[in-house]
């Protein structure tokens, strides 16, 4: 009996050594499987992060706050062509935006990518996409060209659904183009001092003339006139950036405008190109219809960055007429629909 009772002890006890092994196994299979699932969220959660990361880049590069010198350019332009058609496209508008603004987001990231190259930015600087390595230069660059490629798409659909000569659309659209690259690649206008001319153009009346034509289908010099105030707005936003980066573009050896006629005539522009405007819509206001007088609202906001400029406050100050340029065009395109037929002239 004794013998048989120590092999009964025996036989359990090799049958609880044998069990503590698979015991153990399975427990650290479930801890590992508790561990991959705890995982998976917090990878998620990161990859999340990295793409919401990686668009607010793309955002900041493409500089949101200066669209409105593109956007309110297109508003215009079909305005002027719903007052000599009485109709408007509004397939052809939202196409005509897309396209402009992209050409506009790839002219900005090729500005990013040249200054950057060129080591005119820094620390310092306005725009630090590329020097805070928020994107790499090679994000920048396909970034461009996907912009580039979505704007001819959209031109190739402008071709589709308007009656402009494909002749005429490519002139203005490829003009605009080349004048988005050119500003700092290749030639570099903005490196010598032809910058301003390039910008007073472009986002004036070549993108009002684009937005009016493909609408009426064919050119017209009325969009070009009626462009004017809009493209002096405009040109105080690269003015204003201009006189705040003087220090930092001479030492890059850059010249602009404002380097060429130094801080005092710099202010005296800045004023003609802020206040010119108003003094036209005064007379469309006084001679032709009372609704012109609408952008004379903006007219305070105007006088408070004069102040500023006055100051040397720089400051977000290309900012603050961006905005301005985005108010005043758009109580400009809401003058003109509100406008009696046949009361404007050439409308």
């Amino acid at each position: 009996m004794e013998q048989e009772e120590e092999v009964n002890k025996i036989v359990i006890a090799d049958e609880t050594l044998n069990d503590d092994p698979l015991k153990e196994q399975e427990n650290e299979s479930e801890h590992l499987a508790e561990e991959r699932d705890q995982d998976v969220p917090e990878r998620s959660t990161r990859l999340t992060s990295t793409i919401k990361h990686k668009c607010a880049a793309y955002v900041v590069a493409l500089r949101p706050w200066s669209f409105s010198a593109s956007l309110i350019p297109v508003v215009l332009g079909s305005a002027l062509a719903y007052r000599v058609e009485g109709t408007i496209d509004i397939i052809v508008l939202i196409v005509c935006a897309v396209a402009v603004l992209s050409v506009h987001g790839a002219g900005n990231l090729v500005n990013t990518y040249y200054d950057f190259s060129k080591g005119i930015d820094h620390k310092k600087s306005d725009d630090r996409t590329l020097v805070d390595r928020i994107l790499e230069p090679q994000d920048v660059v396909r970034f461009g060209a996907f912009l580039y490629t979505l704007g001819c798409v959209c031109c190739t659909c402008l071709f589709v659904l308007s009656t402009l000569k494909l002749e005429h659309l490519a002139l203005i659209y490829f003009g605009g183009l080349s004048s988005s690259f050119l500003y700092t690649g290749g030639i570099g206008f903005k490196y010598l001092a032809l910058g301003d001319i390039i910008i007073l153009i472009t986002f004036g009346p070549l993108a009002v003339m684009f937005a009016y034509a493909v609408q009426v289908g064919h050119l017209s010099i009325t969009p070009l006139l009626y462009a004017i105030p809009l493209a002096l707005n405009t040109e105080a936003i690269l003015h204003s950036n201009n006189t705040r980066d003087m220090e930092s573009d001479r030492q890059a050896g850059i010249v602009t405008l404002a380097i060429l006629i130094g801080p005092t005539l710099s202010y005296v522009v800045y004023n003609l190109l802020l206040f010119v405007p108003y003094i036209i819509f005064s007379i469309l206001a006084c001679r032709y219809s009372i609704s012109m007088a609408l952008p004379m609202l903006t007219l305070p906001m105007a006088f408070s960055l004069e102040k500023q400029f006055r100051s040397q406050k720089y400051v977000r100050i290309p900012q603050r007429t961006a905005k301005l340029n985005l108010l005043l065009g758009l109580f400009y395109v809401f003058a003109i629909i509100l406008s009696p037929p046949g009361n404007l002239p050439k409308l």
